[in-house]
């Protein structure tokens, strides 16, 4: 079964993130809100000179001063079509990959 991308975490980084691993003011990411067990989605609003994150998140909520340790970055990359119709591998995830994905996209994460 085909899993969607969003739903997929592998440690594929690219070699141009800094040194927050991608946390950056308007990155996608999945954050524990107040610290709980649950992830919910999200973008970076404000990166803190202390090292914590201000989120929006996509239900309307805001946090202000999350851990980093709370947060999850959300690495979705397209996928293309090519000439003969069949996807091209351009997410950077391959056969053999070890990856985390949600089931059905739920929120937890196996």
């Amino acid at each position: 079964k085909n899993v969607e991308l969003e739903n997929i975490e592998w440690d594929g980084a690219d070699s141009s993130e800094s040194e927050t691993g991608g946390l950056e003011e308007g990155a996608k990411v999945e954050a524990r809100y107040r610290g709980k067990s649950k992830y919910y989605s999200g973008k970076i609003s404000r990166v803190r000179n202390n090292g914590t994150y201000d989120i929006n998140y996509d239900d309307g909520e805001k946090e202000l001063g999350v851990k980093k340790e709370f947060i999850k970055i959300i690495k979705i990359r397209s996928r293309s079509r090519g000439r003969n119709d069949s996807e091209s591998e351009s997410d950077g995830i391959g056969k053999g990959d070890k990856v985390e994905a949600r089931y059905r996209g739920k929120s937890k994460w196996y």
